[in-house]
């Protein structure tokens, strides 16, 4: 398999009694194997520009993969990175490992935070000496300074995220602590007036202010839709898992399905429509 995975934002709401995530249901969409014929049309919707970036899970092909020194099994595609006119805080991988590959030192900078969300097979991670066993839906966050390894320990290939981000300190602000979850087991925060059309699971709590990122994963209903230009600070780096919508960024609106990254620059403005028949995440 390739990896299979996700994406982040949005606002705050109450938490409602509403059931968790189905892991026999929810699939998480990842890059594309192999090459396409030489027959294959080019046009697709990957755009670069001083706004918004789209790269379709189309152009997540073999050939575009990077590897990393200290690291064994492994393959990446790199989606976003600190780079003058893209992201200016984060990268974001897409990380493939092979049957026992995985790093003893994935980092070693000791002001960077790492994030990881595991979309196919499970995979060990060892964070300040615990290992933890992650599954699809598996989260684990690393605060800066901590030891961590990685371990593919089960037959077949594991897919995930992983997040790297510059840790932001802040007087009379403690680092965070480690973050292990699982996405079924949280129960989404639903904006109001929405009648359950738009719910956001959160691994971080928006509130702990020790936290300078969040990653979630973002649900909409089929019809649900952000309708308003949402435009604010944060920086997005948003990957598609499950379903398909309208999405609009800066002037323009893109269509957007399974695999499908975007990034937006901090007071983009954003908006969208979920398609169906399923879930828009």
């Amino acid at each position: 398999m390739t990896p299979d995975l996700p994406p982040a934002g949005a606002p705050t709401g109450d938490v409602a009694e509403v059931p968790r995530a189905d892991p026999q249901r929810i699939p998480y969409a990842g890059p594309v194997a192999g090459l396409p014929p030489q027959t294959g049309m080019t046009t697709d919707t990957a755009v670069f520009t001083e706004a918004y970036a789209v790269i379709p899970r189309t152009v997540m092909r073999d050939i575009v993969t990077s590897y990393l020194p200290g690291w064994s099994g492994m393959r990446m595609w790199m989606i976003a990175r600190p780079l003058s006119g893209f992201a200016e805080t984060f990268s974001q991988y897409i990380v493939e490992l092979a049957e026992g590959g995985g790093s003893d030192n994935p980092d070693d900078d000791p002001e960077i935070q790492h994030a990881l969300f595991v979309t196919g097979g499970s995979m060990s991670v060892t964070i300040g000496g615990t290992e933890h066993l992650l599954t699809p839906g598996g989260f684990a966050y690393v605060p800066p300074g901590t030891p961590w390894s990685v371990r593919n320990t089960t037959p077949g290939n594991t897919g995930f995220h992983w997040w790297r981000k510059r840790w932001q300190p802040c007087n009379g602000v403690d680092r965070p602590d480690p973050i292990v979850a699982q996405e079924q087991d949280i129960a989404p925060s639903m904006m109001p007036d929405t009648d359950g059309a738009w719910g956001t699971t959160r691994f971080m709590d928006p509130a702990d202010l020790r936290h300078d990122m969040h990653i979630t994963v973002v649900t909409f209903k089929p019809g649900g839709s952000i309708p308003f230009a949402e435009t604010h600070v944060m920086e997005h780096g948003l990957f598609v898992l499950e379903g398909k919508a309208v999405y609009r960024l800066n002037r323009d609106w893109v269509e957007v399905g399974p695999g499908d990254y975007m990034w937006l620059r901090a007071f983009c403005p954003q908006a969208c429509y979920a398609g169906g028949p399923g879930p828009f995440r």
